[in-house]
């Protein structure tokens, strides 16, 4: 295969190979955690790959995820093995792929009780024995039993009335919206073209064959026809708009579930290792998750009918998970703790027949093929986003829409930002700073205003890297996903609005309405706090 041409950083210059191209092996629309995996899969196996987001790279539900890289203990506990197989190994491609944005995580599972000693105990430490033996050679630490004491040792914040002893086991945990925005600059440094905020409004059909797709450019209001022997949509709990446009009468392929998400102070569980509760009173798993030095508590599973861009939580859900979590927690726990609350929607496949219990269904990913050569990916999870771009590129070729080419080749193909091997990471759990910016680390220390921080361990140099080199083109682009913070706290976010807005100014020149954009971002921020 060639080496991959220089790649071109400036959305102009993606725009412009997008309109001059005659037509792309493969068109990706939806830039969440599947899409992108696709775009990258496919150009690194040397396919002319176009992906159109109609907002920003994991704008939807792959940055709002509870920041975990895991195996699935709760579908051990179904009976799934060969799922948690496949996610066992895709995790530890996962975390040497961009250790920087990716890395292992200790987990404490309590026992509270009696009954936790012994049943809770035993119980659990046998299926996480399973669960370890699972990852063979891909296991990341050993599965412990903690009596009292060293379980307060190993989880400092767990509330220590009652609590019989706990497990310890691993999995992983990353930055779900910069991981996205990594693999959309791996699948640009590959040969890919890859457009955020570029809507699609229509499929390009001839002789009852998809043949590409038409998008407005969003900045532009620009249209533009882009024809692809092979066109896949991944846009999550989306999909059935986009599938509508191909068979106007289709079945819905997703019942979307919603997961709700509360970030607290690190004070509340000043804790090295993340806690999971396997079981709580809806029947779902509770975590309570240190990341970017505050504690990520979540999530809950709520069935909707719709898919708005921006869920809010239920009252009951918020009131649910501070109740679950201030049972097993030494800090008291109130609306006024949070410092941001997120919902991410859930693109689960819907039964065939009956039922709307979304915490039984199965989080595996299924790939559809219509009459007219739609090619629909959906559900599975951010863990196995690589062996699920397998699979789209796997239907592809069965259905003669694209030439069979070996499977494999982004197994370890590393991120644009990952460090070399064995190089010495900071933890996720603690806050962030440069070192999210692996590699790329002195490139963003030579920007101006790299001294000038703008929130704690963020710069102007940060938002002028993130305009340059991430394709960011909103204060919220870089404050929700190239930056975390309305993820970490809503109310300093919003009133670092108008800073960035100005900086960005500078880099995208007097088209930017930093006005305009700084403002839609506070009234979203707003969105994002409990209490003012």
């Amino acid at each position: 295969m060639p080496a991959p041409s220089q790649t071109p950083e400036s959305r102009s210059q993606l725009l412009d190979r997008a309109r001059s191209a005659r037509e792309f092996d493969l068109i990706v629309v939806g830039g969440g955690a599947t899409g992108l995996g696709t775009a990258l899969d496919a150009a690194a196996r040397g396919f002319s790959t176009l992906l159109v987001e109609a907002e920003d790279f994991a704008k939807g539900t792959s940055s709002r995820a509870t920041k975990l890289v895991h195996g699935g203990v709760r579908y051990l506990a179904q009976g799934n093995v060969s799922l948690v197989r496949e996610a066992l190994r895709e995790r530890r491609l996962f975390l040497d792929n961009a250790p920087h944005l990716a890395q292992p995580l200790p987990f404490v599972l309590p026992a509270y009780g009696l009954s936790g000693r012994l049943l809770g105990l035993p119980f659990y430490g046998i299926g996480l024995a399973i669960y370890e033996a699972l990852s063979g050679s891909e296991r990341l630490g050993r599965v412990g039993l903690l009596g009292r004491r060293a379980a307060l040792h190993a989880a400092p914040g767990l509330a220590p009335h009652g609590l019989a002893g706990a497990i310890r086991y691993w999995d992983g945990q990353f930055d779900d919206a910069r991981f996205a925005v990594a693999l959309a600059r791996t699948a640009i440094r590959e040969g890919a073209t890859v457009l955020n905020h570029c809507r699609v409004t229509k499929l390009l059909v001839e002789h009852g064959r998809v043949i590409g797709v038409g998008v407005e450019d969003r900045e532009t209001g620009e249209a533009i026809d882009i024809r692809g022997r092979c066109v896949v949509n991944a846009t999550g709990v989306w999909v059935d708009g986009l599938r509508r446009l191909d068979e106007p009468s289709v079945s819905d392929l997703v019942a979307p579930s919603q997961g709700v998400h509360l970030v607290v102070d690190r004070e509340v569980f000043p804790s090295s290792a993340a806690m999971l509760v396997p079981k709580t009173a809806d029947g779902r798993v509770l975590f309570a998750v240190p990341w970017l030095g505050k504690v990520i508590l979540g999530t809950t599973d709520t069935p909707r009918h719709d898919t708005p861009l921006e869920p809010r939580p239920l009252p009951e859900e918020i009131d649910f998970i501070l109740d679950e979590a201030g049972r097993r927690l030494a800090a008291p726990l109130s609306r006024e703790a949070v410092r941001s609350a997120w919902v991410g929607l859930r693109p689960l496949v819907k039964p065939a027949a009956g039922g709307r219990d979304t915490k039984r269904i199965s989080r595996e990913h299924t790939v559809e093929v219509s009459p007219h050569g739609l090619v629909t990916v959906t559900g599975g999870k951010w863990t196995t986003y690589r062996a699920m771009a397998e699979s789209v590129l796997a239907a592809c070729f069965s259905h003669g829409l694209l030439p069979e080419r070996a499977a494999g080749i982004t197994r370890h193909l590393r991120l644009v930002g990952a460090p070399a091997p064995g190089t010495a990471t900071v933890p996720l759990a603690e806050p962030p700073g440069p070192h999210l910016y692996g590699s790329e680390a002195g490139t963003v220390a030579t920007l101006a205003g790299a001294g000038r921080m703008l929130l704690p361990g963020f710069s102007e140099a940060m938002v002028r890297f993130a305009a340059r080199h991430e394709l960011a083109r909103s204060v919220e682009d870089v404050l929700a996903r190239r930056a975390r913070w309305l993820f970490l706290d809503a109310r300093l976010a919003a009133d670092a609005a108008d800073a960035v807005a100005a900086i960005l100014r500078e880099e995208l020149g007097d088209t930017f309405d930093a006005q305009a954009s700084a403002a839609a971002f506070t009234g979203l921020a707003e969105s994002y706090r409990l209490s003012s």
